[in-house]
């Protein structure tokens, strides 16, 4: 219904996805941060569950952090294009 409604005022389809990006990363971000700052922390933890790598291993870091990264931006453009196609009258209708 929000999507609708901002659409009906007139606003642009494209500050409809920055809108749906930009509140899906921002909350994905800080889960990276926090979970990050976790794992540093318990690297002693973790250490005892790791063969191969070192607990503090900067490229397994790395690549998580692109792997959920990338997935998250997936997971917030695919709606956010459907969003931008969303008819404001129907939506507004449907509420």
């Amino acid at each position: 219904p929000e999507i609708g409604v901002r659409l009906a005022l007139g606003a642009e389809p494209a500050s409809i996805l920055m809108l749906i990006m930009k509140r899906g990363l921002s909350l994905a971000v800080l889960g990276i941060v926090l979970g990050t700052g976790c794992a540093i922390a318990l690297t002693r933890v973790l250490q005892s569950l790791l063969f191969g790598v070192t607990s503090k291993d900067p490229v397994t870091f790395a690549v998580v952090i692109c792997v959920l990264l990338s997935t998250v931006t997936l997971a917030c453009f695919l709606p956010g294009r459907k969003a931008m196609k969303v008819d404001p009258l129907a939506a507004l209708r449907n509420e």
